[in-house]
């Protein structure tokens, strides 16, 4: 992910948009009602020359505001800080905490993955087990139509012609099935490993900017931030704080994702009975929605590859291997080291 990628949400779409909107209504719904109890009062001129001298003053500071595109920018910053305090006394807003949260999430959609994952790989266990004693009993009905006809018993022929068929017919469907499958379980695996060294990622980057943020915080003052900002000047406490929020967005897209595809996978798997042999079509259709879908966020390019592995008859997805686990290594490039590249 690049920082160059990331387009950062603006004040509005943020939740202390939402305080500030609620705030601003009440400013204006109460500089409103200051106006009209003070206009008859202006207009009758009652006012003392003192009264007069802070009206004007008040009026030159408002008209010197909207005129002056620093003092704009000041009073926006300083009106954008109270209202991401306010809220951060109701909601979490701070990056790193929010961060936490989503390896804890992570922690328990792994776990959840990995119990769905064992579950599928016992039932594509035992589809295959099926299709094989299918296979072999066609072909013992297959032998004995032959003996059948060689004695010329047509009925027998017959029948066991007509049983060989719909057991081939019935394997058609579940050798489909199992293909459908064998994509669960591909992209199940590998989103199980990509999701592991995710989270790993976070709680290095949580781990070593958590005190790095504090150390800018506390060197960079939020009036320094706001002369930075006014200048024109990168400041270094807004863009790592936008350097969090971007992993943040990042991670909160790609634990959605997560989510979706296992409760896809769950409800494909919910339709699947096998003691009968049989499964809804409609699980079969939210999987190939989602194969014609775009570019997964947590597979990227792999996702292609993964479906190609499993349309391939000489990739043989072996059931029996275990879950590859991520290594942890010294050289190891953190995937959102990048974005504090500023």
């Amino acid at each position: 992910m690049e920082m160059n990628d990331y387009k950062p949400k603006s004040f509005w779409q943020r939740p202390e948009g939402v305080t500030g909107m609620l705030f601003g209504a009440g400013i204006l719904l109460g500089g409103g009602y200051l106006l009209t109890q003070a206009l008859p009062i202006i207009l009758d001129g009652a006012l003392t020359t003192l009264q007069i001298g802070l009206v004007l003053m008040a009026l030159a500071a408002v008209i010197y505001m909207v005129l002056d595109p620093k003092m704009r920018n000041l009073i926006w910053y300083m009106y954008k800080s109270v209202m991401r305090w306010i809220t951060g006394l109701f909601v979490q807003i701070d990056p790193i905490g929010i961060l936490k949260s989503y390896v804890d999430d992570l922690k328990s959609n792994l776990r959840k993955m990995n119990k769905q994952i064992g579950v599928l790989r016992g039932q594509m266990h035992k589809l295959r087990e099926m299709i094989k004693n299918n296979k072999r009993e066609i072909q013992t009905n297959l032998s004995m139509a032959s003996k059948a006809r060689d004695k010329n018993k047509q009925a027998v022929m017959i029948l066991k012609s007509r049983k060989a068929g719909r057991l081939k017919e019935s394997n058609l469907k579940l050798e489909d099935l199992y293909k459908k499958m064998e994509v669960l379980y591909r992209v199940l695996t590998k989103m199980y490993e990509n999701s592991e060294i995710m989270m790993e990622d976070i709680k290095d980057q949580v781990q070593v900017k958590e005190q790095e943020r504090k150390i800018i915080h506390t060197s960079h003052s939020a009036m320094k931030s706001a002369m930075n900002i006014i200048s024109g000047n990168k400041d270094k406490r807004y863009m790592f704080d936008m350097a969090l929020e971007a992993i943040a967005d990042d991670v909160s897209n790609k634990v959605g994702e997560m989510e979706r595809f296992m409760e896809m996978s769950s409800n494909f798997m919910d339709s699947v009975d096998l003691q009968n042999g049989v499964f809804e079509e409609e699980g079969m259709r939210m999987l190939e929605k989602w194969e014609k879908e775009g570019v997964s966020l947590i597979l990227g390019e792999e996702k292609n590859n993964l479906l190609d592995a499993a349309e391939n008859d000489n990739d043989v997805l072996d059931l029996d291997s275990p879950i590859a686990q991520p290594e942890k290594v010294s050289n190891h490039k953190n995937q959102y080291d990048n974005l504090f590249d500023f």
